[in-house]
């Protein structure tokens, strides 16, 4: 494969349907899908580079031999492969996620609307929408509280070096099962100007339609051994503190992508969710605790997981993953 600035990967267990088909044909993008066990074997798509089975057991990284198959957390390799191969931009989508035409991010430096620092989490969908919406992984708690409510009138224009770009999702959205089991009402977001968050401003991000800063490579690390629904929010939940130690910021910018969800038993959903109704204030104390702010970016990582596990709040499996995948980040050619 020819070497690239610009990946987007995503991982399938379907033939290629009409979203591979258009993140294949982007231009300036290489599109990685990251193959599992279900995937068909006969897979292919022109423009697409696929990660097959028998491919990622070859793979000279360290965290083939501690991944599990059958997880979306697989998705690591396409994120590794990216960075082998040159990607100084990596972002990433689902296969239900149909990009729209100029799909792409702004710029990870300049001067966009910010929300002040220090607000705790705040709903994000309230910039973009004036429906009662809410995004997967917001604490309970906040969904009703006022404080967690910004006004468009708080935003102020700054300068923000930003580390992760949120694109949101129109018609399904990203949001957890309460509110698919009491509202689901599909959404429409309004193409308005990006919005970065200040330091101890946060918000969930999820694995959707997202782009990291190739800097920040350590922080896309996806934990392979909690529930499905709780992976790239857990991410999300990590990732702030160790950015704002490290001088970056998370932003958010409006939809460019449609949502046709793949079918979701939405029960199933609720269940793989309950860490996150009741144990993510815990999750952030345990994070906010172990970061420091002089320490690399992959150290703040290791010590993040560390007291994650000593708290019980995630697997002791899980380290032997995060020391396999920082062994791997460290082994790249540096941004």
């Amino acid at each position: 494969m020819p070497a690239m600035t610009r990946a987007v990967v995503i991982t399938s267990i379907f033939a290629p349907g009409e979203a591979i088909r258009r993140f294949a044909n982007l231009p300036g993008w290489q599109l990685i899908v990251v193959a599992d066990r279900r995937t068909p074997t006969a897979w292919q798509q022109p423009g697409a580079c696929l990660l097959s089975v028998a491919q990622q057991r070859q793979m000279p990284f360290q965290i083939v031999k501690a991944l599990p198959w059958d997880h979306y957390a697989r998705k690591m390799l396409g994120y590794l492969w990216a960075a082998r191969e040159g990607s100084q931009l990596i972002a990433e989508s689902d296969d239900d996620n149909l990009p729209e035409p100029g799909w792409d991010f702004p710029s990870f430096e300049g001067h966009f609307k910010l929300l002040p620092a220090d607000r705790d989490f705040i709903n994000i969908y309230r910039f973009f929408t004036d429906q009662p919406i809410w995004p997967r992984g917001l604490p309970l708690a906040r969904i009703g509280d006022p404080a967690a409510k910004p006004s468009r009138e708080e935003l102020v224009d700054g300068f923000s070096r930003i580390g992760v770009w949120q694109a949101l999702a129109d018609d399904e959205p990203d949001v957890d099962a309460i509110y698919r089991l009491t509202v689901n009402a599909p959404c429409r977001f309004a193409r308005r100007a990006p919005v970065a968050l200040a330091e101890g401003t946060r918000s969930p991000f999820n694995s959707q339609n997202t782009a990291f800063h190739r800097a920040l490579l350590p922080l896309m690390y996806l934990p392979a051994y909690v529930n499905f629904r709780v992976t790239d929010i857990l991410r999300s939940y990590v990732a702030q503190p160790i950015m704002w130690a490290a001088g970056y910021r998370l932003g958010f910018t409006g939809p460019t992508v449609h949502q046709v969800r793949n079918a979701h038993e939405v029960m199933d959903d609720f269940r793989s969710e309950l860490p996150l109704y009741l144990e993510a204030e815990a999750m952030i104390a345990a994070i906010d605790g172990a970061v420091r702010r002089r320490a690399a970016i992959g150290d703040n990582l290791h010590r993040v997981y560390h007291q994650l596990v000593k708290q019980g709040l995630v697997g002791e499996q899980e380290l032997r993953l995060v020391d396999a995948w920082l062994t791997d980040v460290a082994g790249l050619a540096p941004p």
